[in-house]
């Protein structure tokens, strides 16, 4: 009997030990996922938008590899994606700061061309999207130096002009209580004044940049359509001047006719492509 009770111990010591092994090499196991593993896992959780899984992977390959670029690209993407423009919440705006953080890594570390371009972009919108007009309008500037032929960083200057504009040229009428066709400077000379100097640098900084989005690309309609409407702000602060009032108008409902008729042009060149798809033959 005592034989046989040293075997069963022996028998239960050999387990116990079998187990710990085989749970230290499970950690092990996990300890050595490398940093393209988790890269993997995370694009995996992305494409399946469970951005929280998504981040973890990607902070952890970030952390094993602290140089891997498209590491921090991810994980600054995936932090966007979860934050939610005009939502004010403490939480909400530090996913955009997270984001922001990671594409500055990217900045940081100097990688090649398409990447920084990326990160230039992503943090420009971000910002676009926080209304930090100004911080938007660097980043987009810089993505504009690195890839001049690129049509949509002026365009998204040129926007971000108009808000600059439209927003207080509007506030400003509206304590005058000016009708839609009243100049401003018809009620209040000092205040059209006043307003020409705080917009004049972003109202000629927006037609430059759109009329370079558009010698870029000759359709592009939303460019045409912000031509329309930085030419009127241009027109109300011609004080008195009429007749530079009624040639930026005249202008800008030049603006209005070729937006229509590109945005006609585009339409009738998709139709046939359409038609096409939807009659086999």
């Amino acid at each position: 009997m005592r034989t046989g009770g040293r075997s069963v111990k022996r028998s239960l010591r050999v387990v116990v030990v079998f187990l710990f092994l085989s749970i230290c090499l499970s950690a092990n196991l996990s300890a050595q996922t490398t940093a393209d593993d988790e890269l993997k896992l995370g694009v995996q959780s992305y494409k399946q938008s469970r951005f929280e899984e998504a981040a973890s992977h990607f902070e952890r390959c970030v952390a094993l590899d602290p140089a891997n670029t498209n590491g921090h690209l991810y994980l600054a993407t995936t932090f966007a994606q979860q934050y939610i423009p005009g939502a004010e919440t403490p939480d909400n705006i530090r996913f955009a700061e997270q984001a922001i953080a990671q594409y500055q890594r990217v900045l940081d570390g100097n990688p090649e061309i398409p990447a920084r371009i990326n990160s230039m972009k992503g943090i420009a919108y971000l910002y676009l999207q926080m209304k930090k007009f100004d911080d938007s309008k660097k980043y987009y500037r810089m993505a504009a130096d690195s890839d001049p032929n690129d049509p949509e960083n002026y365009y998204s200057v040129g926007v971000i002009d108009w808000t600059l504009t439209y927003v207080p040229r509007q506030e400003k009428r509206a304590r005058l209580g000016l009708k839609p066709d009243q100049a401003l400077w018809t009620k209040d000379r000092m205040a059209c004044f006043e307003t020409k100097e705080q917009n004049a640098a972003n109202i000629q900084e927006a037609i430059d940049n759109l009329n370079k989005a558009i010698q870029l690309r000759p359709d592009y309609d939303d460019a045409m359509a912000y031509m329309n409407l930085m030419y009127r702000e241009k027109a109300d602060v011609e004080c008195d001047d009429l007749a530079a009032r009624k040639k930026d108008l005249r202008t800008a409902d030049e603006w209005v006719d070729k937006t229509m008729a590109t945005k006609k042009a585009k339409s009738e060149k998709a139709a046939p492509a359409s038609e096409s798809s939807t009659n086999p033959q």
